[in-house]
C-alpha cells in the first residue's frame, strides 16, 4: 500500500478549484458508455470533497459543467442532469458542515435540477464548514459580461462613477464575491489549459496539471497536488528576498 504522502498542515490551500476531465476518455479506454464515466466521476466528487473536509480547505469549487458543454449530444446533457440530482447528497453536507453553493446561469437548468439545487443551498446556508461550490452552466467570459452589465447598469443610474471603478469594483460583481481568489487550480485528465474557468480569481492560483481521469483521481492524488502547491515559493510580484524581509519583520 502506497504511504500516505504527509502535508504541513498550516500551509493547506484556501481555496481548491479544480477542473475535473478526463470521464468520457475514462470509460472510452474501457469501452463503456461516457455517462458511466461522469457516473465514476460523480463518486470521485464525494471521496475529494470529504478529503478536502478533512485537510481544513475553506473552499472547494468544481468546474461541473461549463456553458459550453450544452452544445454536447442531447442526450449526454440530459444523463449529466439527472445525474447531478442524484448525487445531491444534503445528508453528507450535513453531516460534514458543508454549506454548497452554484455559481453558474442556473436559468438555463432544467427546472428540477434548479429546484433541488437552490433548495439545497438553502438547507446548507447556515453551515460553518468548507463550502463546496458547483461551477454549473458556468463560463469566465459569461461571469465577467455579467459583471461589466451590471457594473455599466449602475454607472447609468448614477450610483456608481466612472472614476470609482477599479478591480475591487470588479470582484464585488463576480458569482465568486464571498470568496478568496484561488490559491491552487487542479485540472485533471492531460489536458494542460484554464478552458474558460475562473480567469480573473486564478490571476495568481498555483496550477496543477496531471495525466490522472478524474475517476481515477483519488484522496493520495489530491494530497500530492497539495504537496506539490506547498513546494512553492508565492511571490505575488515580490522577490524572494522581499518575501524573506516580510517574514521576519
Amino acid at each position: 500500500m502506497e504511504k500516505e504522502i504527509q502535508l504541513d498542515m498550516n500551509s493547506i490551500p484556501s481555496h481548491v478549484a479544480i477542473i475535473m476531465d478526463g470521464n468520457g476518455r475514462w470509460a472510452k479506454l474501457r469501452g463503456l458508455e461516457r455517462t458511466v464515466g461522469h457516473q465514476a466521476g460523480a463518486e470521485t466528487v464525494h471521496k475529494i470533497a470529504e478529503e478536502a473536509v478533512r485537510l481544513g480547505i475553506k473552499y472547494l469549487t468544481l468546474y461541473t459543467f461549463s456553458t459550453e458543454n450544452w452544445n454536447r449530444p442531447q442526450q449526454e446533457v440530459a444523463a449529466l442532469m439527472s445525474l447531478f440530482v442524484q448525487h445531491m447528497e444534503e445528508e453528507t453536507f450535513m453531516k460534514n458542515n458543508i454549506k454548497f453553493k452554484v455559481i453558474g446561469d442556473i436559468n438555463k437548468l432544467p427546472d428540477f435540477v434548479k429546484v433541488k439545487f437552490l433548495g439545497c443551498m438553502d438547507h446548507t446556508s447556515s453551515n460553518t464548514g468548507m463550502s463546496l461550490v458547483l461551477a454549473l452552466s458556468y463560463s469566465s467570459k459569461w461571469e465577467l459580461t455579467e459583471a461589466v452589465k451590471q457594473i455599466a447598469a449602475e454607472v447609468n443610474d448614477k450610483k456608481l462613477m466612472l472614476s470609482d471603478i477599479d478591480s475591487n469594483t470588479i470582484q464585488q460583481h463576480l458569482a465568486t464575491n464571498d470568496m478568496p481568489d484561488v490559491d491552487l487550480l487542479i485540472r485533471t485528465g492531460e489536458e494542460q489549459r484554464l478552458s474558460n474557468f475562473m480567469l480573473w480569481q486564478c490571476a495568481y492560483a498555483e496550477l496543477y496539471f496531471c495525466d490522472t481521469f478524474w475517476p481515477d483521481f483519488k484522496e493520495q492524488e489530491f494530497r500530492k497536488a497539495i504537496a506539490d502547491y506547498q513546494s512553492r515559493e508565492r511571490r505575488y510580484g515580490k522577490t524572494s528576498e522581499q518575501l524573506k524581509s516580510d517574514d521576519e519583520s
